[in-house]
């Protein structure tokens, strides 16, 4: 019985990683959370009579470029079309993603949701 739990919980702390990188951004349920970026506190969201509005922020050792380019390919993938570097528009919303001061070697990726 012993050597069984042993077993389950090695096995466990090996799947969580993976479950781990099924995360979405903080408030909007169809917007992949990137492989290597962790929330990074609450998001803030408000339901508009026009739209939804959501401000998040996430963090990790990830660099911009990286990021921009799961984003540009994620997101084409999930029906949104590109309007410059960071910008983002589908079904009457825009997507915003924004890169305040990183420091220590870890970025910060803020995305703002907001109705178009």
């Amino acid at each position: 019985m012993r050597a069984f739990l042993a077993a389950a919980i090695l096995l466990l702390g090996l799947l969580a990683p993976a479950m781990a990188q099924d995360a979405y951004v903080g408030g909007v349920d169809d917007l992949p959370l990137m492989p290597g970026l962790s929330a990074d506190g609450d998001a803030t969201v408000f339901d508009a009579p026009s739209g939804r509005v959501v401000d998040a922020t996430a963090q990790g050792r990830v660099s911009r470029a990286d990021i921009l380019a799961f984003y540009t390919r994620t997101l084409a993938e999930l029906g949104w079309r590109g309007e410059g570097e960071g910008k983002f528009a589908r079904e009457g919303e825009k997507l915003t993603i924004e890169f305040p001061a990183a420091s220590g070697g870890v970025t910060r990726v803020r995305f703002f949701l907001r109705p178009e």
